[in-house]
């Protein structure tokens, strides 16, 4: 298999960036790119650690960032699974990389940066959500934001409903720690899974 091995090679492949792919980077939110993020409901969050790298997926009601200033987004850790492996990661690695999709949208935000874990109380308590708030809050600095080429989405029809697959064609969680761990009890997590997800949204 032929590989690429140096910055050269790729520059051979992949020259010519456009005036507009470097224009676009910015280190702090303009008013512009401050809607595109308010608008997300949905951002993927990449961190990196001494075990390698993780990448969690993160929504919430409306925006799934609240916008502090033109260089801090904060981002509450609501309920989960409990393994916290990109808090993990943010306490001994500050760089961060978030990723924003919209609904409807083909444009997709990125923000670079560095981040800290939270849990000034007040800050805690901002953002309650039926009488409960998040254990943490993660605090990213910008170092730089940007959008993303549209050609991505665009390929995938990502919001084109015609394209949406039938959830029962795919395996239930349940299914898929069964095939992880062979004595797991699919059916009981399958059936419990709805509702114990809806009792611990917050």
């Amino acid at each position: 298999m032929a590989i690429i091995t140096s910055p050269e090679q790729l520059r051979e492949i992949y020259s010519g960036c456009s005036e507009a792919s470097l224009a676009k980077v910015t280190p702090r939110l303009t008013e512009e790119y401050r809607q595109m993020i308010e608008a997300s409901p949905f951002v993927a969050l990449a961190t990196v650690g001494p075990e390698g790298l993780d990448c969690s997926p993160r929504g919430d009601l409306g925006g799934v960032v609240r916008i502090a200033d033109e260089r801090t987004v904060l981002l509450p850790d609501w309920r989960g699974n409990n393994r916290v492996d990109s808090l993990m990661n943010i306490v001994r690695d500050p760089r961060v990389a978030l990723m924003f999709l919209i609904p409807g949208s083909s444009s997709v935000m990125r923000i670079n940066g560095r981040a800290v874990v939270s849990i000034e109380p007040a800050l805690l308590a901002s953002f309650e959500m039926d009488g409960k708030h998040p254990r943490t809050v993660i605090v990213t600095t910008i170092d730089e934001v940007y959008f993303q080429c549209a050609r991505a989405v665009m390929r995938a029809e990502l919001w084109n409903p015609e394209r949406f697959l039938d959830p029962q064609s795919l395996p239930t969680p349940g299914a898929m720690l069964k095939a992880a761990k062979a004595d797991f009890d699919q059916e009981t997590y399958d059936r419990e899974w709805a509702a114990r997800a809806a009792a611990t949204m917050w």
